[in-house]
């Protein structure tokens, strides 16, 4: 016999139902908002607040509150209202002043500000300082470099060099090709600390050079795969070997497109000659200054952060063994860089740079 005060149903329209059970299913969302939707959905199936609240973990109060709210306001009624909260202690135009001084003034004898010495000019806590400058994503204590292109052939390389990226051509490799010289065999002046609990691994600051080596690379843009070789020099006679490497390991019936730099040694007229002898064989160079749309160079920073910068190597066969180690086991699960932005969405990103410098004194 059922007893208390009669429930109303609760009856879903199908858009409803539907996005019900998009927030019932989330895994992004407060998980406040997921369990109303639940709710809801077993309210509309006939549960009664009793068994609902027994598999929610929840009082029966708490469904009844939620089916009422429900039935008054739909939707929106499942989500949290606005709390008052403590009222803001500073006005719209002290924020205005404050993010302005940040943006326009530097202090006195100093290039950016810090939390400590605005708060100290403004008359503010450090910690009113540092929740604005989150607030706007002001960061004056970090600095990001760049440089534009002066190459008067840049958007039609761009445009190049990104269509290989997203459209290769039927029946041929593109590389990306480049080569990291001056990589130094240094060796630690004492043993590595190992990584334990509670500190990180430590090295001595100095540490002793015992030679030089040259990594030339190409980079396979469809596999990922990497062919490497090192060499004690990076002369054209060096650039010219790694080309043959290059020729002996790619099948006779693809063309070939190399993406190189602006580096003398691509240009040199042995190479040029190398290459014209081969008609497989297409070079396209990067703007000057724009070596970051070569992806060798992604790969190039993987392997310094990963074998090169944190070890410690005796000689320079030792470092070279070291690279040859992780070349193939880089190989074994590469994977092709996701070269997702457009020709367009670069040189929108460059002339917003642009206009931003714009009126400087450059």
């Amino acid at each position: 016999m059922i007893t208390g005060r009669p429930k109303q149903p609760i009856e879903l329209e199908p858009e409803q139902r539907e996005q019900l059970e998009a927030l019932a299913a989330s895994r992004s969302l407060p998980a406040g908002l997921v369990r109303r939707a639940r709710l809801v959905l077993m309210c509309a199936r006939g549960l009664t607040n009793r068994a609902i609240a027994h598999k929610l973990d929840v009082s029966e109060t708490t469904v009844s509150l939620w089916r009422r709210r429900f039935i008054e306001h739909g939707l929106e009624g499942l989500h949290d209202e606005l709390r008052p909260g403590r009222p803001r202690s500073m006005a719209d135009e002290q924020v205005a002043a404050l993010i302005h001084t940040t943006l326009q003034r530097a202090p006195e004898g100093a290039t950016h500000w810090s939390c400590r010495s605005l708060a100290k000019e403004t008359g503010v806590s450090k910690s009113t300082v540092n929740r604005l400058w989150r607030a706007f994503g002001l960061q004056p204590h970090r600095r990001r470099h760049f440089k534009l292109s002066n190459d008067p052939f840049f958007i039609e390389k761009v445009r190049d060099i990104v269509g290989l990226y997203l459209n290769p051509p039927d029946k041929a490799l593109v590389l990306a090709v480049d080569e990291k010289s001056q990589i130094q065999a240094l060796e630690r002046t004492q043993p590595l600390l190992p990584l334990g609990l509670g500190y990180v691994e430590g090295v001595t600051h100095d540490y002793v050079r015992h030679g030089t080596t040259t990594l030339f690379a190409a980079l396979e843009i469809a596999t990922g795969r990497v062919l490497a070789r090192c060499a004690p020099r990076h002369r054209h006679q060096e650039f010219v070997s790694f080309l043959r490497a290059i020729e002996a390991n790619v099948p006779r019936q693809l063309d070939v497109h190399l993406i190189v730099d602006n580096y003398a040694t691509h240009k040199h007229a042995t190479v040029r000659r190398w290459l014209a002898a081969r008609p497989r064989y297409h070079v396209h160079f990067t703007p000057t200054y724009a070596s970051w749309l070569n992806q060798v160079e992604y790969w190039f920073n993987i392997i310094t952060q990963r074998a090169i910068r944190r070890g410690t190597f005796r000689s320079v066969k030792q470092l070279v063994a070291r690279i040859e180690q992780f070349v193939s086991a880089y190989n074994r699960r590469a994977t092709p860089f996701a070269w997702t932005a457009t020709a367009d969405s670069i040189l929108e990103k460059i002339k917003r740079l642009c206009e931003r410098i714009s009126g400087t004194q450059y």
